[in-house]
């Protein structure tokens, strides 16, 4: 993909002086109080609101949080203690005096009644407020790119949506570009689907297949090996013929599940069926585990896990991939006693020499388990954004900003 990257801006001096507009993802849990539980998010902001500042811009940077509805501010949707944590983490040194929170941004502001200039920063409150944001408003977004002369997208979390602070504003910004977060997102997708070092294994798993079906479908087109996990697995199983007793299923889906296996099977390609599996009667971090041949799953039964025959054969087979890419774990890791095929999965992908690409929220949170963070080629920061990009969509916002970088190569060349 080509696009223009905040980064090259920065470092060729193009930003001094410049006005800088940041679309962060900076929607993070709270508790009841408001006070922030987890702040990933704002910490992986860091480096492009430095970036910025250091090379001399006036920065304004801003999010969505939560779900608000457009015009209706009430205190939980405000972005105030994200500023404050901001604040702390960036420190004196480019804050001395904290992160100023604007509202009522949207036709211009000022900060204690002076423009913002070079070195400072600024917190735009939460840009799901502004009338027309949802629905990628043309008026809001020309409002949003006069207050700019950079537009910088490093919010992959919302590269699937359309919106005013995410699309419009990088139609008619002087300049708009991908951020280093986003920018690191979108090299690795490429890496990983454009043009993946073969073998191609994709690890699929979730409860149900039709949450994913259309994933299954377009990677059945192009990877090498498609491994399947969780009630999805389930019902790649009923679809081989195999008793899967009072397991999550869905059999009205047992023919697309056919149609996947017979797609990777027309390329060469394979969906490997698990030969065995670890079993219960109830579904209980303390129910006891029967680990039982896939042909001998009884009516009673509830399939909780790959068995480790068919773990150690997956792992054999990640170890020697080219690229993986993997979204979900193969059983009910959170349970000891069910958690031995994901954490196999794990450590293989981990200790395999591919290069491998990992998202979605249950699967971040067994790289956490695990401790296996730093040895992954890339860990997406984004949910619904990364499963589209499995689907085989592009992203509004890659669009976007391949659209700009193509615009801004005519022009430079005209000059």
């Amino acid at each position: 993909m080509k696009f223009l990257r905040f980064t090259d801006i920065a470092r060729s001096g193009l930003a001094i002086n410049k006005r800088v507009f940041i679309r962060a993802d900076l929607n993070v849990p709270q508790d009841d109080a408001g006070n922030i539980t987890e702040d990933t998010r704002i910490r992986a902001s860091l480096p492009c609101i430095r970036m910025a500042l250091d090379a001399g811009a006036a920065v304004m940077v801003t999010s969505h949080l939560g779900r608000p509805a457009e015009g209706e501010f009430k205190p939980r949707d405000s972005l105030a203690p994200v500023a404050q944590r901001l604040a702390e983490l960036l420190g004196p040194r480019y804050v001395p005096h904290g992160v100023p929170l604007v509202s009522s941004w949207v036709d211009g502001f000022q900060v204690d009644g002076q423009p913002l200039q070079a070195g400072q920063l600024v917190m735009l409150e939460n840009c799901r407020l502004n009338i027309g944001e949802k629905m990628n408003s043309e008026a809001l977004a020309r409002k949003l790119a006069a207050l700019c002369d950079i537009f910088v997208h490093d919010a992959f979390g919302t590269a699937h949506r359309a919106e005013g602070s995410t699309y419009g504003i990088a139609q008619y910004a002087a300049m708009a570009c991908a951020g280093p977060l986003l920018a690191a997102e979108m090299d690795a997708i490429s890496q990983a689907l454009a043009n993946p070092r073969r073998p191609l294994v994709a690890i699929v798993a979730g409860s149900k297949v039709s949450s994913k079906l259309s994933i299954l479908q377009s990677l059945a087109r192009n990877v090498d090996q498609l491994i399947v996990g969780g009630g999805i697995a389930n019902t790649f199983m009923l679809a081989a013929g195999l008793n899967i007793g009072k397991s999550l299923v869905e059999p009205g889906l047992v023919a697309e599940a056919k149609s996947v296996i017979e797609a990777m099977k027309a390329r060469g390609a394979e969906v490997p069926i698990p030969t065995d599996v670890v079993t219960a009667k109830t579904f209980s971090p303390d129910a006891p585990a029967t680990v039982k041949k896939a042909t001998q799953v009884e009516d009673d039964d509830l399939i909780l896990d790959i068995g480790p025959e068919t773990a150690r054969r997956l792992a054999e087979q990640l170890k020697h991939a080219g690229t993986i890419v993997w979204n979900g774990p193969v059983g009910v890791f959170e349970f000891a006693a069910f958690e031995n095929g994901t954490r196999e999965i794990a450590t293989a992908i981990a200790e395999s020499s591919a290069f491998s690409i990992a998202g979605g929220g249950d699967t971040l949170a067994a790289i956490d388990k695990y401790g296996i963070e730093s040895r992954l080629g890339y860990i997406s920061t984004g949910g619904g954004a990364f499963l589209e990009v499995l689907e085989g969509k592009t992203l509004p916002a890659f669009e976007i900003l391949q659209q700009r970088a193509a615009a801004h190569a005519v022009q430079s060349a005209i000059n």
